[in-house]
């Protein structure tokens, strides 16, 4: 019998391009090359038997070019407190498997990657909130992140941008819109500052994005 499993998580994503984020608006990256650090907290799931809830992790990745070019890196990263049958199936679905081919973000990045980084486990310190577009991560000896929502800068106030995808998405049906600022060590090290972030729910299941 095919796994059957679902993942609801609370995710923060930053990436090196501007508010218009081509991944979004079906336009060429800002810069020509693309770079992403996604992290999430898991808030309901389960791999088969195996239940997810509570569970940080992160993806992290880098593209010469434009994403769809291929020939990326990605690096896994898995919090340190998930026994091993948590950790294989967190890795699974980050990886891409498991699941209808294409249906989601993680198995389209993984189909566009060429270097496989070594999962890691290691504690994943992290806060989102997706209503108020705020995030901080914190991945000692790796990764550093703080979101933010964009100021108006005629009344001070947070600006609110939302986007809706009703429709064609594999990553999420709504997402905020804000700012964020990382910094990545190591073999993927990479730095962007007040760069696109999105703060929303992925919801995915072996079928794909789950629509609700």
């Amino acid at each position: 019998m095919p796994d059957q499993w679902l993942i609801k998580s609370d995710t923060y994503d930053n990436c090196n391009c501007a508010m218009n984020c081509g991944c979004q608006f079906n336009l060429p990256s800002t810069y020509g090359f693309c770079q992403s650090a996604f992290v999430g907290t898991v808030v309901e799931g389960n791999f088969n038997d195996t239940p997810l809830a509570g569970l940080n992790w992160a993806g992290l990745y880098m593209w010469p070019g434009e994403i769809a070019e291929g020939n990326g890196k990605r690096l896994i990263v898995i919090d340190e407190r998930a026994d091993e049958a948590q950790r294989t199936a967190l890795k699974t679905i980050i990886s891409g498997e498991a699941c209808v081919p294409m249906s989601n973000v993680f198995s389209v990045f993984a189909s566009l990657c060429s270097e496989l980084f070594e999962t890691l486990f290691l504690p994943i310190k992290l806060e989102v909130n997706l209503e108020l577009r705020t995030a901080t991560v914190d991945i000692p000896g790796l990764m550093k992140s703080t979101g933010r929502p964009m100021i108006n800068e005629f009344n001070g106030r947070p600006f609110h941008i939302a986007l809706a995808r009703p429709s064609d998405s594999i990553e999420f049906t709504y997402a905020e819109i804000g700012l964020g600022t990382t910094s990545v060590t190591g073999e993927m090290e990479m730095a962007f500052e007040d760069s696109y972030a999105q703060f929303c729910v992925y919801h995915f299941n072996q079928d794909g994005l789950v629509r609700d």
